[in-house]
């Protein structure tokens, strides 16, 4: 099973839905599927709510936040019904959540003009649904916007999966330059969409958030 189309254009949705004013390596011997971060000594969340203290609250570029309830669907906690409904078959791909093993989900959104940064943060009971579904959605999202997923990115940890758009394509899918990082760490995957003024940027942008929200992940 697969959850191809669970968030497909997520991104270009909220790019038009946002009012347009608003403002590392690999350690050695770490295993393939575990991205490799110093962490934090929080503790994993047992509830959705936890997961707040684990985001970013702000992002390298300075972008301001976005309020979650200026988006449409808002932004901030995700259930499996919520994610589900990202699908055009909601029943399919609730069943495919819980197989995974999904639990709870938050997204996080700064922009300024064209310029995008978003995180979504989403835990699983184990980590193997962590990595599955991390892969589905690079394999979603390079088929959406077009590219070849690179699994092996320079400057980003094992397990972490990376898409470059240098050029939005005619479709107006981007509003500019694009990067995607998705990453499975332990437990949770980490998934960081940046659009930015220049293909330089949004890999500058993409690497540093991804590390940054990564550091602030319970170790192990």
């Amino acid at each position: 099973m697969t959850s191809r189309g669970l968030r497909s254009a997520v991104l270009t949705a909220l790019v038009f839905a946002i009012p347009a004013g608003t403002g590392c390596t690999a350690a050695e011997g770490e295993q393939p599927g575990a991205a490799s971060a110093s962490g934090s000594t929080a503790a994993t969340p047992s509830a959705t709510s936890g997961l707040a203290a684990l985001l970013l609250a702000e992002v390298p570029s300075g972008l301001p936040r976005v309020p979650d309830d200026e988006l449409d669907p808002p932004a901030g906690r995700k259930s499996v019904e919520d994610v589900a409904g990202y699908a055009p078959d909601a029943g399919h791909q609730r069943q495919v959540l819980q197989d995974y093993g999904y639990q709870w989900g938050w997204e996080r959104f700064w922009r300024t003009g064209d310029r995008l940064t978003s995180v979504f943060l989403d835990q699983f009971s184990g980590r193997e649904g962590a990595e599955v579904y991390a892969d589905d959605l690079a394999r979603n999202d390079a088929e959406y916007y077009g590219g070849v997923p690179d699994s092996a990115p320079a400057g980003l940890p094992v397990g972490c999966t990376l898409l470059t758009v240098d050029a939005p394509d005619p479709s107006g899918k981007l509003s500019g330059p694009a990067a995607f990082v998705w990453c499975a760490a332990g437990v949770f995957t980490v998934s960081v969409a940046v659009v930015s003024t220049s293909p330089a940027e949004a890999r500058a942008e993409v690497e540093s958030v991804t590390a940054d929200q990564l550091d602030l992940l319970p170790v192990g």
